[in-house]
This record gives C-alpha cells, structure tokens and sequence, in this order.
C-alpha cells in the first residue's frame, strides 16, 4: 500500500484528506469500496434510492487507470444490505472509464 492509499483508509469518498473529520458521520449511510484506487473509502449513500444503489457508481478520481477519469463501483447481486447508519453494502472496483 503507498502513501496515498494509506491517506484514503476509511475516509469518505469526496471529502479531503486535510479536512479537520474527513471520517464517516453517525446518522449517514454509507458503502464500503473495496479494491481499484479507491479502495478502503466510503461512500456516501444516504437518501440513494435501492435501484440507485443497485447501479453503483462511476467516482471521478486521479487515482485511476485514466487520469481524470472515473472509476467504476458495483454491488454484487445478492449481497446482503444493512439498513439505518454505518456501512450498508459494499461497492467492488469493476474497472475504470475515461
């Protein structure tokens, strides 16, 4: 893991690594991603419909295969989610677009 994934770990998709609580927030929804650049973020998934969270997300970052490209996150059919605060689901790397 280089510096850069170690500054994302748990921290949440959108919010600065310099930001004073750059962490999750008690009362939000959140999913999990797990591998590709954005790995070990969460993403804020509050007020997301079920059919918006069965669509994923296609995340723009620098950290991807594209630079300013997006990175793509699905959840996996099937897979269990939690409802109320914390982390709900998780979203896996499926690749990156340009």
């Amino acid at each position: 893991m280089n510096g850069d994934e170690q500054l994302l770990r748990g921290r949440v998709y959108g919010h600065d690594h310099d930001d004073p609580d750059p962490g999750p927030r008690p009362q939000q929804a959140y999913a999990l991603l797990i591998g590709g650049p954005l790995d070990g973020l969460l993403l804020d998934i509050t007020g997301w419909r079920p059919e918006e969270i069965e669509n994923g997300a296609a995340l723009p970052t620098e950290l991807g295969r594209f630079t300013g490209g997006r990175a793509l996150y699905d959840p996996r059919p099937g897979e269990p989610r939690m409802p109320g605060p914390g982390v709900s689901c998780r979203f896996y790397h499926s690749g990156d677009a340009p």
